[in-house]
């Protein structure tokens, strides 16, 4: 039954976790960009930290987030994230539709890849960041 579904590909849309350098502290937002020429509608984006090590695995609250609309080519802020879940897998599961068809994918940031080493320039936010490839 499973194989009647189509499952879409989602292309055009991705995740960034943006470095304000404005603040006393280092303040990191995640967005969620949209690069298409199209309007994504009802996007869901469950977030959540975790690691896998044994009996030491750790995973934190899930966190759900709705929005109406994101229009083509803009972005939407999702969440504040703190450093300290910097060293865990960051899980964004993003769901959103298109003319009706549900689309859905997670983006992971690997432990340790959200640093300031790994930043690039943004042109979404004019801003720096780290970009999920």
């Amino acid at each position: 039954m499973k194989k009647d579904f189509e499952k879409p590909v989602v292309e055009g849309v991705t995740i960034a976790i943006q470095l304000d350098v404005s603040k006393a502290e280092n303040y990191w937002t995640v967005h969620i960009i949209n690069s298409n020429e199209f309007t994504l509608e009802n996007i869901i984006v469950a977030s959540k930290g975790y690691n896998k090590k044994g009996e030491k695995a750790e995973v934190t609250s899930t966190l759900r987030h709705r929005f109406d609309t994101i229009e083509a080519n803009a972005t939407q802020q999702i969440e504040v994230i703190t450093e300290e879940v910097f060293r865990l897998f960051n899980e964004y599961w993003v769901s959103y539709f298109v003319e009706g068809k549900l689309y859905d994918k997670k983006f992971t940031f690997v432990p340790e890849s959200i640093k300031l080493e790994n930043l690039t320039f943004i042109k979404e936010l004019d801003s720096k960041g780290v970009l999920h490839a």
